[in-house]
């Protein structure tokens, strides 16, 4: 069987070979980590014992912190090791951990590599975030008696019904897992229909709301104010935007701004993805409006003075929150286009009055929690999204309200870092 998982994974990576040298190219991408991808890996402390985490992006790895320094406390005679997929992630996981842990890419997953990559990490233990489950990653482990736990656990629909299509396939595969803890009760009960043992899934509930930071400031989000000229007046952030979807933002900010008493409001963009930073630039030109990059002015000269004509771009990594934190009110992007949207934890969290479309999937749970307690707004269209703009910037008290609403909802559903790493420590102490 793993020889023809191999061949099958040796067409595949010739299909999509042009792909890659497209992006390699033209967007400078995957150019990093081949040694890794191949299995060869180093630690820094091969005497020690190991707990091996992985997280396909930068959201995933996101969702590592609280549970690295708890497993850090409790088991500091164990060497971390973090693994992602994408550059993205990589970058993330290297400025979050990287002055103390090993960070590398997660090996293709043929047989040879992964059994190259075991030999070198040599785990105690795997632990998956969310899915990312692979066939000859989980056989290998089973093979060598290292368990491997998939920690704040979801399938997503499109996810859900793509296993369901190869459920004879994936059965096994799920079936190796020793232990699943899901987000919530939903996506339990998807684990198990595709396969894993029952009383190995277990709800802890989502880990992202123990890594929202529930403040009211940001480090260096005054720094980035000062460098931008954003004074005292109104700032409309739209953060985690997808294709198609910044054309409808600049549209509905133009008609914004025909309206009476909204003439001063700003609009900053901030792009999921590094990669169409230079495209939403164009977008916004081509919509009319003066385009101002962050890049350009980040830890340099201040940029001067502009008015509501010019959109912020905000075309670097990892200063989101920094603009979430000076927002009146945050749209929450990849979900006016049906992309199953970005994370509403982190505005809902810093007390900003949050508002997103109906393309949610990916956080359907947040979704339902923070609509049933008033704590966010969801609109369906162009139209609905304007009005009710105009309505929370008309009616500060009304957004405030729903700012605080969500604020509280994220506390109260906090506690699954520690739910999580109990399970994970009855793991290891049972480990054969």
């Amino acid at each position: 069987m793993k020889i023809v998982l191999d061949l099958l994974y040796l067409s595949a990576l010739a299909a999509i070979s042009p792909l890659v040298f497209y992006r390699m190219i033209r967007h400078n991408r995957y150019r990093a980590g081949w040694s890794d991808r191949f299995g060869k890996i180093s630690r820094r402390n091969p005497r020690k014992k190991c707990i091996w985490i992985h997280a396909v992006s930068v959201g995933e790895v996101n969702a590592t912190r609280t549970v690295v320094r708890e497993l850090r406390d409790r088991f500091g005679d164990f060497e971390i090791v973090i693994s992602t997929t994408t550059d993205t992630g990589f970058a993330r996981a290297t400025d979050v951990f990287g002055d103390d842990l090993v960070v590398f890419y997660f090996p293709l997953d043929f047989s040879w590599t992964m059994r190259r990559a075991f030999e070198n990490i040599r785990p105690s233990l795997c632990l998956l975030m969310e899915l990312e489950v692979w066939p000859n990653f989980v056989r290998i482990a089973q093979r060598l008696h290292v368990p491997v736990a998939v920690i704040n656990g979801r399938i997503s629909n499109r996810s859900f019904s793509r296993y369901r299509m190869v459920k004879p396939f994936v059965e096994k595969m799920f079936g190796r897992l020793s232990l699943i803890l899901a987000q919530t009760d939903e996506y339990a009960s998807r684990f198990t229909e595709l396969g894993a043992v029952d009383d190995k899934v277990i709800v802890t509930g989502s880990l992202k709301y123990d890594t929202a930071e529930v403040t009211d400031n940001v480090e260096g989000a005054d720094a980035l104010a000062v460098q931008l000229n954003i004074g005292n007046e109104t700032l409309w952030v739209a953060g985690g935007t997808g294709n198609n979807e910044e054309k409808m933002l600049v549209d509905v900010y133009r008609k914004l701004l025909q309206c009476d008493g909204f003439d001063e409001v700003r609009l900053a963009i901030v792009p999921r993805k590094p990669e169409r930073f230079d495209e939403v630039a164009e977008i916004i030109k081509q919509a009319g409006f003066d385009v101002i990059r962050y890049s350009r002015f980040k830890g340099k000269t201040p940029a001067a003075r502009t008015d509501s004509r010019t959109v912020i771009l905000g075309d670097t990594m990892g200063d989101m929150r920094k603009f979430y934190s000076l927002a009146t009110i945050v749209f929450v992007g990849r979900s006016l286009v049906p992309m199953g949207g970005s994370d509403m934890i982190e505005s809902a969290a810093l007390g900003k009055c949050t508002v997103f479309g109906p393309y949610t999937s990916n956080f359907t749970q947040t979704v339902d929690a923070l609509l049933a307690g008033e704590g966010a707004i969801e609109v369906q269209n162009e139209g609905e999204l304007l009005r009710s703009l105009q309505k929370c910037l008309s009616q500060p008290d009304f957004a405030h309200t729903i700012a605080q609403n969500g604020r509280e909802i994220i506390k109260n559903n906090q506690g699954a870092t520690a739910k999580s790493v109990d399970r994970i420590a009855e793991l290891l102490r049972n480990r054969p």
